[in-house]
């Protein structure tokens, strides 16, 4: 799945990395907590409320100079906008419900010596009850630990509560995962559990 994106281009990473640092110590943004000390895992983003929660997601993984990729409609990479959201490490999804996408994931981590996949559980910017389980099913078949990103609106923070190592019981595992988040308020509170 190698390729150049912002996180790994010469001469331009660096310069956004500052640029990223510099626009959330502005923006009067705090990060928290460290990511998984792996070459692969699976980052959960949540929660999902807004269109701003990419660029913050985005500057938060370049000052961790973390070279992720991260999975999104396809309608998104449509035209001339394609080219630009896959250098951003976008990863073109298309929901069939077959189950494809995750057993094609999975199949990129067992091919990579090093890969950082960012996912939204919700799956969209709207409150939804139930979170998409396709990272979970993507951590277990590759074997990777599910780091727990966050945003805080709230508190003006980001960044990792901590990684869980899924057990396979999905029903006990998403329990304690969805139990971190709580009190996390995105952008849009009323959408966030």
């Amino acid at each position: 799945m190698y390729r150049h994106t912002l996180f790994n281009t010469p001469v331009v990473t660096p310069v956004f990395c500052a640029i990223a640092w510099l626009w959330l110590r502005l923006a009067g943004w705090k990060i928290k907590g460290k990511p998984p000390e792996r070459q692969k895992f699976i980052v959960i983003a949540y929660p999902h409320t807004s269109n701003w929660d990419v660029p913050f997601t985005l500057a938060i993984c370049m000052v961790y100079r973390l070279k992720i990729y991260w999975m999104g409609k396809e309608s998104l990479f449509r035209g001339v906008l394609g080219p630009i959201m896959k250098w951003l490490g976008g990863i073109p999804v298309y929901f069939d419900g077959t189950g494809n996408t995750v057993l094609q994931i999975i199949d990129a981590y067992d091919n990579a010596e090093e890969l950082v996949v960012v996912v939204a559980p919700e799956g969209n910017r709207s409150y939804v009850r139930q979170w998409k389980t396709g990272f979970y099913h993507i951590a277990v078949g590759a074997n990777v630990p599910i780091a727990l990103g966050y945003l805080d609106f709230h508190k003006k923070q980001g960044g990792y509560l901590h990684s869980y190592f899924p057990t396979g019981d999905i029903d006990k595992d998403m329990t304690i995962i969805k139990a971190a988040y709580r009190g996390i308020k995105g952008k849009y509170a009323d959408q966030s559990e």
